[in-house]
């Protein structure tokens, strides 16, 4: 790498050009303002961001002295709780508090609805990510198996119209369910129009009825007797009927509807964290300029489909006519959240006064919040945040003191920047132990700026996990899901938010569903997440967001919140309950359980390390795709880990393991003429990343991955040449998800 220097920084020469040429133009900051004020918060708060990391690995020691000492004896719970709070891993319960953060967008504070989280290295996807504020819903069903392959339904290349009808009556009867007429159906309609101050809608039997709710009615576009868009609106989201006779399918469709498209994404987290790679100074200039383009609002991307140029554009504003009472914009984007890097990892594309590798996270905190300032510097729409806040989400705190520095390095990039105090605002990722135990601690912590928390079921296990090591051999991983402290995790993220204050200044959200193709499944399980109260939950595709606004539909997750803040939080108790095996594995389970996990790693890291793809669409044992991420090797690595520890499995079953899945991997991905086998020779960079990860994952600081995978990536940046043009059927986690279900509208 090649630095420069810059107020006592020594600074990639990338990195500097970017800031200087590219990121700092338009803003009103000088390069000696931002460099001179990155180098004093680096002198100031790096040191005490090691000093909090090392105050993990003290914790972590006494919790493992804790647990060796009582080898063998049942957990007294009591007891165990004392000891956690006695060493400050639990920390006093805040007074009575409620969060005051200000500014907060109607994405965050007002409407409950999905979010896309999208990594931040491909324009193409992160284009398609931000205009997945809005979906055909019939392009969703038609492309999915929510609507079943049979009785002539099948899907293919050409359009299907035996599966076009079951999608049509399938949105017929929803909107029935959501915008229900005074009498009749909308299966039956043959004519919309605009009345005086109302929808008219004419039945096959010529009768003319309205909304069973008038106002329901949210505007319209073109002439009120003919329009050619009805906009509808149902718990804050938007529903819009297209109608167009002259379209394929409108003028087949009695009351000429040609499409009907739903408010999907209102938000999407850009991901400059898992899924990702991004490990030295070139990586990380390219995320940052794409957030830049994103800011300025002129991202774009060229790319060949199905034999023909394409261009993807940022979608614009919409307009509709409010019958008397003039018109309404909408935003055609999803409000745009960064996630920054946790605290543990550290950047070498700056060196502080020692020569010594930053803190990343303070990095990223100072550039994309300085790339965002171009969003804030708008004199006009489209704009970002319309109330002039930048979303940032941070991964990976422990604890309420590593929330204190993070909101205090959140204030001084704000002076650095001369922004105003709580434009930053926080988002926490409730998925480390610590920070569960001490949600209310943390919530007070950025109890100005905060406006997220989330929970993760595959870090926050790998945490568990870890945090646990010593306390005996753990349950198979999708033994955990219905474990006694996974249902008060969740739980419990729902309750203290409502406690603290969040319903109506900042989102409670849910994990990821992880399979992009199983839409069927995901209609019928992810209403859980608005049930639970949840504003928001994670979807890896804009289909699976269509579809999983249906659920915003059917709860209404404000009154579901209302009756849920009468719930007690759950007992700290459950939520420290270690998910230990209960009884013996057989052979055979062991055997299964070995396979799935080195399996996972495998399919993940050989993408990760040889071709530099964060965040994958892998197959599993049964062939099924799911969405993988960093995540996805913590927990397993950690299972591992813990097994191998307590011999439940031993080093040459793993090993054995690994090459058995190694060849599984391979097969599956043998069309790839981009991919590099494993085996035989199990020799190569990815089969060493997955081995160190499986052999090696109790050494790691709180379970995690990094520390193994950057130093191999690197390697494999530097020695591996392309094999062809990369064409992995995923480029990233959202790439194949993203294309799909577009079948139904041949124009697209």
């Amino acid at each position: 790498m090649a630095y420069k220097e810059s107020a006592g920084l020594r600074i990639d020469e990338d990195l500097l050009d970017f800031v200087n040429l590219e990121a700092l133009s338009g803003t009103g900051i000088g390069a000696f303002q931002f460099w001179t004020g990155l180098a004093r918060i680096v002198a100031d708060l790096a040191p005490r961001l090691r000093a909090q990391l090392s105050r993990r690995d003290e914790l972590q020691a006494r919790i493992d002295a804790y647990h060796r000492d009582r080898a063998g004896e049942p957990l007294d719970a009591v007891a165990y709780e004392a000891f956690l709070r006695d060493i400050g891993y639990i920390v006093p319960a805040p007074a009575d508090f409620t969060i005051s953060t200000a500014n907060i967008d109607p994405e965050i504070a007002a409407v409950p609805a999905p979010q896309l989280v999208v990594p931040a290295s491909s324009p193409r996807i992160l284009v398609k990510a931000v205009n997945a504020r809005w979906g055909s819903l019939y392009d969703a069903l038609y492309g999915s198996d929510v609507i079943p392959e049979a009785g002539g339904a099948e899907r293919g290349k050409a359009y299907n119209p035996v599966r076009g009808a079951a999608v049509i009556d399938w949105v017929r009867g929803f909107l029935d369910d959501t915008v229900p007429l005074t009498a009749g159906s909308h299966k039956s309609a043959k004519a919309y129009a605009i009345g005086s101050d109302a929808l008219e809608v004419t039945l096959e039997t010529g009768e003319t009825v309205g909304l069973e709710d008038p106002s329901r009615l949210a505007g319209y576009q073109g002439r009120p007797a003919a329009p050619t868009s009805i906009l509808l609106r149902d718990n804050g989201l938007h529903i819009e009927l297209r109608l167009d006779r002259r379209h394929q399918i409108g003028r087949d469709d009695p009351a000429g509807i040609a499409d009907v498209v739903l408010e999907a994404a209102t938000s999407a987290i850009i991901d400059l964290e898992d899924m990702v790679v991004a490990v030295d100074a070139q990586d990380k200039v390219a995320l940052y300029r794409n957030w830049l383009a994103l800011m300025k609002g002129v991202l774009s991307a060229r790319f060949d489909k199905n034999g023909r140029h394409v261009d993807r554009m940022l979608a614009g504003d919409r307009r509709y006519v409010v019958p008397g009472k003039g018109e309404l914009g909408l935003s055609g984007r999803a409000l745009l959240l960064v996630r920054n890097v946790g605290p543990h990892i550290f950047s070498d594309a700056v060196l502080d006064a020692g020569g010594v590798p930053i803190p990343e996270t303070i990095l990223d905190c100072a550039v994309t919040s300085l790339v965002a300032m171009h969003d804030l510097r708008k004199a006009k729409a489209p704009r970002n945040s319309r109330h002039g806040s930048v979303y940032i989400v941070l991964p990976k705190l422990h604890g309420p003191e590593e929330v204190a520095l993070a909101d205090e390095l959140f204030g001084r990039v704000e002076d650095m920047l001369r922004l105003p105090r709580h434009t930053l605002k926080m988002g926490i990722m409730d998925e480390e132990r610590r920070t569960s135990v001490n949600l209310a601690a943390c919530l007070a912590a950025a109890q100005h700026r905060v406006f997220f928390i989330n929970t993760g079921f595959l870090d926050r296990t790998g945490d568990e996990i870890h945090t646990s090591m010593e306390a005996g051999p753990m349950m198979r991983k999708n033994a955990m899901k219905s474990c006694t402290w996974i249902t008060a995790y969740e739980n419990s993220n729902v309750s203290t938010g409502l406690a603290c204050g969040l319903p109506g200044k900042a989102e409670i959200g849910k994990g990821m569903w992880a399979a992009p193709g199983k839409m069927a499944d995901m209609l019928a399980q992810k209403i859980a997440h608005p049930l639970a109260g949840a504003t928001t939950a994670w979807v890896p595709s804009p289909t699976a967001a269509t579809l999983h606004a249906v659920h915003y539909h059917k709860v209404d997750v404000v009154k579901r919140q209302e009756g849920l803040a009468r719930r007690c939080i759950p007992p700290l108790a459950e939520l420290l309950d270690i998910p230990v095996l209960r009884n013996n594995l057989t052979p055979d389970e062991v055997r299964q359980e070995l396979d799935a996990n080195c399996h996972t790693i495998l399919g993940y890291v050989v993408r990760w390390i040889d071709a530099g793809i964060g965040c994958s669409r892998v197959l599993d044992l049964q062939d099924v795709e799911l969405v993988e991420d960093r995540a996805t090797l913590r927990i397993s690595s950690q299972l591992l880990a813990n097994w191998l520890r307590h011999g439940v499995a031993t080093e040459a079953e793993v090993m054995e393991a690994l090459r058995r899945m190694a060849e599984v991997v391979d097969r599956q991905n043998e069309r790839d003429p981009a991919y590099r086998p494993m085996a035989p020779a199990f020799d190569g960079l990815a089969f060493r990343a997955a081995t160190k990860l499986a052999l090696e994952g109790a050494a790691q600081q709180n379970g995690t991955v990094e520390a193994i995978l950057f130093p191999l990536r690197r390697e494999a940046k530097a020695t591996l040449k392309p094999k062809t043009e990369n064409r992995f059927e995923a480029l990233s986690g959202q790439a194949a998800g993203l294309e799909r279900g577009e079948a139904y509208r041949t124009e697209d």
